[in-house]
């Protein structure tokens, strides 16, 4: 059967957690595709904000300044949305295999270099390094993994995929930064690394020799480059709308909610563990409504963030928009590269590049709307300025498919 038919074999059993693999692939072999996809995706969301929680450690031992070694998350996030549409578009003949581990391979190296820097610029150019991968990575991944399995089982692929990315919001960074406090700031990328290393081994073993084009993920089911638009818009309106909140939910916790400063690591891994329960939950519901796997979480994410804006007083109200905002905010990676995956115009790598790009615009200007507003007094302002965002999102999902289209000219 060629690898890029949209039916399965029939004879092929299906694994308890994934479906029939398309082409010639093996069950275990494609599970070990998606496997080492995911935890390279935790390796990725780990290392992005690793520096958050070991700040001092770093600015102390390397002689900077902390908001110095800040720039090192910050300037990660801001060149991954820059370069992820050159970078894909570059990497656009590649096979998956070949380009994967040129990208893992330097990913190791970056992340091993940033353990042995003797000094701030070189870990800054290793970071650079790095999110250089990361970008090359988030534009592949999914069209990678969806180009496996046939379409229909598309949602529930890409949210085992990306809940590496959420259970390394979780775990990955509060473990990481436990061991760099108890051990070493440079012990936390070692392990880093050690682990890429195996998820090194993992995919150069598993992933099929394929050009992209040999995918029927290639390009999009039902290309609309108006809804293309429209999804990658709202897709970087929503995330702003919860990082505004987000980024500065400490201080929410502490001057509105009144919370002592212990409760604000419960909230936070409240947030992180609704996530991934989201983050998994989405897959199913993707698959049979493509739509509303985006509106109902923006809507969600309205609600909470109205509910802590209004009510951010009660403890009830706080632990209840936490959760809610964290449940939701995880299903929007997977509902909009769902959708991608559907109505990209052309190629689904630079498609994916696109909203890999928007969603980091989204957070940096979030984060920068909840800065100037923490500084100008108005801590309670974060929740109504996200929700207003995040119901901008929800209206313009929602007037999609009213969108005026060009109609296209008549074949002769």
């Amino acid at each position: 059967m060629p690898r890029g038919s949209t039916n399965a074999p029939r004879g092929a059993r299906r694994s308890r957690t994934l479906p029939a693999p398309l082409g010639d692939l093996g069950p275990r072999a494609a599970a070990a595709v998606v496997v080492s996809m995911a935890v390279a995706a935790f390796c990725f969301v780990t290392t992005e904000n690793l520096p958050i929680g070991l700040l001092s450690p770093i600015a102390e031992d390397l002689g900077a300044s902390e908001a110095a070694v800040g720039l090192l998350v910050t300037g990660y996030g801001l060149t991954v949305a820059v370069v992820s549409v050159p970078a894909a578009r570059l990497t656009l003949g590649l096979p998956r295999r070949v380009l994967l581990r040129r990208v893992l391979v330097a990913f190791l190296l970056a992340t091993w270099l940033s353990a042995l820097a003797p000094a701030y610029w070189l870990l800054l150019a290793a970071r650079l390094v790095t999110s250089l991968c990361q970008a090359v990575f988030w534009a592949v991944v999914g069209p990678t993994v969806a180009g496996l399995f046939p379409e229909e089982v598309r949602g529930r692929v890409l949210a085992l995929t990306f809940s590496g990315g959420s259970i390394g919001g979780v775990l990955g960074v509060p473990a990481a930064t436990w061991l760099g406090q108890a051990a070493n700031w440079r012990a936390a990328f070692l392990a880093l690394s050690a682990l890429t290393a195996c998820v090194l081994f993992a995919a150069a073993r598993s992933l099929p020799d394929t050009r992209p084009e040999e995918s029927h993920a290639a390009t999009g089911t039902h290309p609309d480059r108006v809804a293309y638009r429209a999804v990658v818009t709202a897709n970087a309106l929503l995330v702003a709308g919860v990082f505004t909140a987000y980024t500065y939910l400490a201080a929410f916790l502490d001057e509105v909610g009144g919370l002592a400063e212990g409760a604000v690591t419960p909230m936070l891994l409240l947030y992180g563990a609704a996530g991934v329960v989201g983050g998994l939950s989405a897959g199913a519901v993707c698959d049979r409504y493509p739509r509303q796997a985006f509106t109902v979480p923006s809507a969600l994410v309205v609600a909470a963030l109205c509910l802590l804006a209004a009510l951010g007083t009660h403890r009830f109200a706080l632990v209840l928009g936490v959760g809610l905002t964290g449940f939701a905010c995880a299903c929007v990676p997977i509902a909009s590269q769902n959708r991608i995956m559907r109505v990209a115009p052309g190629s689904t790598d630079l498609a994916s590049a696109g909203n890999s790009a928007a969603f980091n615009v989204g957070i940096a200007s979030g984060a920068l709307l909840g800065g100037a507003l923490v500084d100008a007094g108005h801590v309670r302002g974060i929740a109504l300025a996200g929700a207003l965002l995040a119901a901008a999102a929800l209206a313009l999902a929602l007037a999609e498919p009213l969108l005026p289209r060009r109609a296209r000219p008549a074949r002769g």
